[in-house]
């Protein structure tokens, strides 16, 4: 008498391997439809940034102390890695108690469809990526077991003629082999869609207009020229990036708009040509990210393209009250910005160039907050749409809650870059170098104290405004040994870097940069 559907014996990891190749395959399938349809709601993109979101604040801290700028690639691998165990679960339930392990698979799909269409930025099909992922995986599983176990086949004795028997394990293997195949195909083809979508011709076309106020020269006494000192300006391509979206928003410039509202005499709204059409200014401003932990390289300098924040809001002419500004990105990403930092006389831009290109996706375009002394989670925010000119007390923004202050002030703080910890440095003359900085206060002065010795004073090289770094150096005549090697900046209001010791949350790292160092004859 032959087994059950349920009985028959299918080796575990066959199971397993059918139900990786069938997850696989519907994954991807999804993803690229959605990158077809609605680039934002792909499976993974949904699901991670969902856990971005319910993140708390030391598991945010700790992806970016171990993974740096790498830390929503790690999210997304993190993510594949729960997803193939899931995935052989499906299988191995699919070969024992079928149709358990289809249903798995589809309920996934149903709960990626809920997370798509909950999302900031849903659209009307946002739910359709996932839902077609679920199916495809499911119906792949189902077609993958039957391919291992036709319903046909004999369980034991020959098999009488004619009668389908089960192919051999070469063959299944080949199969599910396929299946993850095509499904990793259609993820890099999706990956590619993306990556030449409408919104990235559109920044190609962009040119930008002259500034009607340029930024002063660089000083040539601002770059010491020391071989592993970070460059007075940072290239688009180093800057460090830290933010909420797991998949970078693809912004047309043509459809972009700016909605300023709330506690403001005139509603605004300003579309992209009509930001070009007005005198935008240069100005150097160094970003830090509040996450940067001491001698942290989450902080870069450029040159900024703008309309400053203060005109704009001079036409909405905030009520009194009024004491917060809400940005809000288009991925649902919001920053709080005291009133006043965007009112007083800093260079706070409504930015659209970085170092005199167009901003690029990564970095915010098509318009994007940059705010000198502020941390970038309360100020600088990327892909911006909306201003709801508000208070403290009657709104929050996306950190708040988690755990981080609200209003984000910078610290005064230095980091030293050079010597290196592990370059194989000889005893002789060198140099210990890095930079300081403390936007909107600007440095006066920083020392360095090697082996718990007298703290010495270092040169300065010229800054290029208190809104962004400055680099130091202090001639060492090195000697064989292991030393320690620490520093500490002052600001120009006479505030002395802290020794105290504290983490990024909730407003900031603080504490003195040292560096061990060892020194061979």
């Amino acid at each position: 008498m032959a087994k059950s559907r349920g009985e028959r014996g299918i080796p575990s990891p066959l199971a397993w391997v059918a139900g990786v190749g069938a997850v696989a395959l519907g994954a991807g399938l999804g993803d690229l439809l959605a990158a077809l349809i609605a680039p934002s709601s792909g499976p993974f993109v949904a699901v991670g940034g969902t856990l971005i979101d319910l993140a708390p604040p030391w598991a945010k801290d700790t992806a970016i102390a171990l993974f740096g700028t790498a830390d929503k690639f790690a999210l997304i691998v993190g993510i594949a890695l729960v997803v193939l165990v899931l995935a052989a679960l499906a299988g191995w339930l699919e070969a024992r108690r079928p149709p358990w392990g289809r249903v798995v698979v589809l309920a996934f799909g149903v709960l990626g469809a809920v997370i798509a269409m909950t999302r900031p930025n849903a659209g009307a099909l946002s739910w359709l990526p996932s839902t077609f992922a679920g199916v495809a995986g499911a119906v792949a599983l189902w077609w993958l077991i039957r391919r291992l176990r036709p319903d046909d086949a004999p369980v034991t004795g020959p098999a009488p003629p004619g009668t389908q028997t089960a192919p051999s394990r070469r063959s299944f293997l080949a199969w599910s082999a396929g299946a993850a195949a095509a499904g990793l195909l259609a993820a890099v083809a999706a990956s590619a869609m993306r990556a030449t979508d409408a919104a990235l011709t559109a920044i190609r076309a962009v040119v930008l207009p002259t500034p009607a106020a340029k930024a002063p020269a660089v000083p040539a006494t601002a770059e010491l020229g020391i071989p592993g000192l970070a460059t007075v300006i940072t290239p688009n391509d180093e800057f460090y990036r830290i933010d909420t979206a797991l998949v970078v928003p693809r912004v047309d410039p043509a459809e972009w708009s700016l909605r300023i509202h709330g506690m403001v005499a005139e509603e605004v709204v300003l579309t992209w040509d009509e930001l070009l059409r007005l005198p935008l200014e240069e100005s150097y401003t160094t970003l830090a990210c509040v996450s940067n932990e001491v001698g942290g390289s989450l902080i870069g300098n450029a040159r900024w393209l703008g309309y400053p924040m203060r005109e704009l809001l001079a036409r909405a002419r905030p009520t009194p009250g009024a004491d917060m500004v809400l940005s809000r990105s288009i991925d649902g990403f919001t920053a709080s910005t005291p009133l006043e930092a965007l009112t007083d006389d800093r260079n706070a831009l409504l930015a659209v160039g970085m170092n005199g290109e167009p901003l690029p996706p990564e970095h915010g375009f098509p318009v994007r907050m940059v705010v000198p002394g502020l941390y970038g989670y309360v100020s600088a925010t990327k892909w911006i749409t909306e201003l709801t000119v508000t208070t403290f007390a009657a709104d929050e923004a996306y950190w708040t809650p988690r755990g981080w202050s609200e209003r984000g002030p910078i610290k005064v703080q230095s980091r030293i870059d050079v010597p290196r910890r592990a370059q194989g440095l000889k005893a002789g003359d060198t140099v210990i170098a890095g930079v300081a900085w403390q936007q909107g206060v600007g440095i006066e002065a920083v020392e360095v104290q090697i082996d718990d010795g007298d703290w010495r004073p270092a040169e300065l090289a010229t800054a290029i405004s208190d809104d962004t770094w400055v680099q130091w150096s202090l001639p060492w005549r090195a000697e064989a040994g292991d030393h320690l090697i620490r520093c500490r900046a002052t600001n120009r209001e006479g505030e002395v870097q802290t020794s105290e010791r504290a983490h990024p949350a909730p407003d900031g790292a603080s504490g003195w940069h040292e560096r061990f160092i060892t020194v061979f004859e």
